[in-house]
């Protein structure tokens, strides 16, 4: 009570400009995090920055993303700037995550009683705005790895057997980090603080590792990147040769980071449990889990198609003496 109290003049800015401080930048955060939250606030703060905290109601922030619902995205040329198609409801819906994450901080650090958010409906639907994670089943990655560069053919493979993000964790990996004595793998920097970790090899990981240590010999890094003058030593993007080969697979596109969802999915369909499957992904929040397991609604219907519906009609029957 007595921080609510002296907290009652606390403007939507000055908490705002805390939160980048202290619950955006890295290494609490990544540094796209920030950057999203930075591009959201700059939407935020023209309609809420001087609000007290305590002024915010669910009824501004329904009206705030009614408002950014019917706005146009502006694009700036050199002939100007014009307006282009209505934004998104999952480019809407963005700023509403973030102002969520922003005032249960304060609800947390006990600057407002409750958050206000958590009585708002979000007024789209996202439904058709956002696509479900893909869950990469046994015969496309038999075709990813057939059309795939070896480097590329590695990275699958080592991602949907122990679950490494590729741009924060694989890709920057240096040789030293890989025991191969020991089947392990040290992750000293990843996108969150439960990311750093020593991660056990599956037998297919070992050899993709193998694979790989076997095809940089001249360089320090296990993913060398081959353009010459690059920033950095290591490749720090996959998403032009990802494309051609699940073009060549024939296999519509998704994003490679998803092939983590096809590692949660596998193990949680395997019969794990669900907060080890987590502890597998290194995610802080157990209920991130939820996401990355979706597929498996996909593996029930998958099943449900090989329901025998005739099976007490057959003459000779099948069961367990």
């Amino acid at each position: 009570m007595p921080a609510l109290l002296a907290a009652k003049d606390l403007t939507f800015d000055t908490w705002a400009d805390w939160f980048l401080e202290n619950r955006s930048r890295p290494p609490v955060r990544s540094e796209n995090t920030h950057r999203a939250n930075l591009e959201v606030l700059r939407n935020l703060r023209p309609v809420f920055g001087g609000w007290r905290l305590t002024d915010i109601t669910p009824e501004a922030i329904e009206e705030y993303l009614a408002r950014r619902l019917r706005s146009r995205r502006k694009i700036t040329t050199k002939l100007g700037t014009y307006q282009s198609r209505p934004l998104k409801p999952s480019t809407v819906h963005r700023d509403y995550r973030v102002l969520s994450r922003i005032l249960n901080v304060a609800v947390q650090k006990k600057r407002l009683a409750s958050n206000p958010c958590h009585s708002v409906e979000f007024p789209a639907r996202l439904a058709g705005s956002t696509r479900k994670p893909h869950y990469l089943t046994a015969s496309e990655q038999a075709r990813v790895e057939f059309f795939a560069p070896a480097y590329l053919r590695n990275v699958v493979v080592i991602m949907v057997e122990i679950g490494l993000r590729p741009y924060k964790e694989l890709l920057p990996i240096r040789k030293e980090q890989v025991d191969m004595e020991n089947r392990l793998v040290h992750l000293p920097d990843s996108k969150t603080a439960s990311g750093i970790a020593d991660m056990p090899m599956s037998e297919r990981a070992r050899q993709a590792f193998e694979s790989q240590l076997s095809e940089s010999l001249d360089s320090d890094f296990l993913f060398p990147s081959t353009r010459p003058g690059a920033k950095k030593p290591h490749l720090t993007t996959l998403k032009k040769i990802w494309a051609s080969t699940l073009k060549r697979a024939g296999i519509e596109h998704f994003p490679l980071y998803q092939l983590r969802h096809t590692f949660a999915t596998r193990h949680s369909a395997g019969g794990m449990a669900d907060h080890f499957v987590t502890q597998m992904l290194r995610q802080g929040d157990s209920t991130v889990f939820k996401r990355y397991s979706q597929a498996k609604l996909g593996m029930m219907r998958e099943a449900l198609q090989k329901l025998d519906r005739q099976a007490n009609e057959h003459e000779r029957t099948f069961a367990t003496a």
